[in-house]
């Protein structure tokens, strides 16, 4: 991977791409902008790492992180909270498995890049503190989620197709 570039404090999200696995994947510019609307104000000035990554790295660290043997579509690692005051612009790290992302989207009857978009920006939302353990905090991310995606042109993901 190569050296991340740092980020200015109040400069927009600065975002490094790691392609670890041949295929289609988005762009850095299109990634960018999504985890940019789903981070809103919690982005600006800060890094955010992006590595798309094979079946069985996702497998791997699936496996060794929350237990569970197989590759998954994506994983977040928000930044030590140590890690911050020594780089204070470091967000995190999503991993994506473009393989996984591909046999859902078909499964749900979605577009790929509409896939990937929800997925950016359900990963950015788990680095700045969300998530969906309780039903209460998943009905709260959901609709975050819909209504970044709305902004950006996707329809909702949790419609079926």
């Amino acid at each position: 991977m190569r050296p991340r570039a740092r980020a200015r404090r109040g400069a927009a999200l600065s975002l490094e791409v790691s392609r670890r696995v041949r295929g289609w994947a988005p762009s850095r510019r299109e990634l960018t902008r999504w985890a940019e609307a789903a981070l809103g104000r919690a982005g600006r000035g800060r890094e955010l790492a992006v590595a798309v990554v094979g079946g069985p790295e996702s497998r791997r660290l699936n496996g060794h992180y929350r237990g569970r043997d197989y590759p998954t579509n994506v994983l977040s690692f928000p930044a030590p909270r140590g890690t911050r005051a020594a780089a204070p612009a470091a967000l995190g790290d999503l991993v994506i498995c473009p393989r996984v992302l591909r046999q859902e989207a078909g499964q749900q009857g979605k577009t790929l890049r509409a896939h990937w978009a929800h997925l950016v920006v359900h990963g950015a939302l788990h680095l700045i503190g969300y998530d969906h353990l309780r039903d209460r905090d998943a009905k709260r991310m959901e609709r975050r989620e819909i209504a970044v995606l709305r902004t950006l042109g996707f329809a909702n993901p949790y419609r079926s197709a």
